[in-house]
């Protein structure tokens, strides 16, 4: 299962290369430290601690300082991750790495969660898209009532019953989003379609299936095999100049006299 954090961005449109027009959201993920790793004898669930997202160390009590403790953001003990989340762990994940959406792949299909747009409390037109009453005579301040509920003999109202009431701001996940476009330099993912939320609102990608390869461990591995990017060296090419022969008055009289002897 691969994992990631990020943030809803705007959405925008991309040109496909047989033209068809494909409307994106862009999301930035990452980059994400893993702050805790979760075991089945320790605390009854196998799963890691990610965190996502800049925030001042100073800023935080106690009990979250230690355990953020060597959590640094790019190496800057004066800023640590701001926002924590739990995933399934099936990954060999250490405290302390970090991965970014380098661990996806284009045209990858996730699963994007998010928390709607807050609409505060609305009627039931509204909310629950009553058409209301008439608008006609014998029906004054009726347009958008909620109208009878039911039988009064019970006493109670039904669990359930629509009414009006806080509408939005709930948890919502959107399935088999295909990621269109990645963009490693400015830690971006184009999913195609819209996902849950606001601007800046915070979302939960994953996927069912995948390995998260943390990029500490990869530069490890190529310290430790000694692999080195070959220098390509640009070939310089050497510039013959050739110096200018001086005609001197013996060497003119010479060739004369050469001419004079072939006549």
């Amino acid at each position: 299962m691969k994992f990631i954090i990020g943030k809803k961005l705007d959405m925008t449109q991309v040109f496909r290369e047989d033209g068809a027009v494909v409307p994106v959201t862009r999301i930035q993920a990452g980059p994400c430290t893993v702050t805790k790793v979760n075991t089945v004898e320790k605390d009854g669930v196998k799963s890691v601690q990610i965190g996502f997202g800049v925030q001042k160390l100073f800023r935080l009590r106690k009990p979250e300082k230690g355990h953020l403790k060597g959590i640094a953001i790019e190496g800057n003990q004066n800023f640590t991750v701001r926002n924590l989340h739990n995933f399934k762990n099936d990954s060999d994940l250490k405290r302390g790495d970090v991965f970014t959406v380098n661990i996806f792949e284009k045209g990858e299909k996730v699963q994007v969660t998010g928390n709607s747009k807050g609409r505060g409390f609305q009627g039931v037109v509204k909310r629950h898209g009553f058409h209301g009453s008439l608008a006609s005579h014998g029906h004054k301040d009726q347009l958008r009532m909620p109208g009878s509920i039911g039988a009064g003999g019970v006493q109670h109202v039904f669990k359930g019953t629509r009414m009006a009431g806080h509408m939005g701001d709930v948890q919502i996940t959107v399935k088999n989003l295909e990621i269109v476009e990645l963009h490693p330099e400015t830690n971006e993912i184009w999913v195609k379609g819209a996902v849950p939320g606001a601007r800046n609102g915070l979302l939960y990608i994953f996927t069912g299936v995948g390995q998260i390869v943390p990029q500490v461990e990869v530069v490890e591995e190529i310290k430790a095999e000694g692999i080195v990017e070959p220098k390509i060296e640009e070939a310089k090419e050497e510039v013959v100049v050739e110096e200018p022969v001086l005609e001197t008055k013996e060497s003119a009289t010479a060739e004369a006299k050469a001419d004079k002897e072939s006549k």
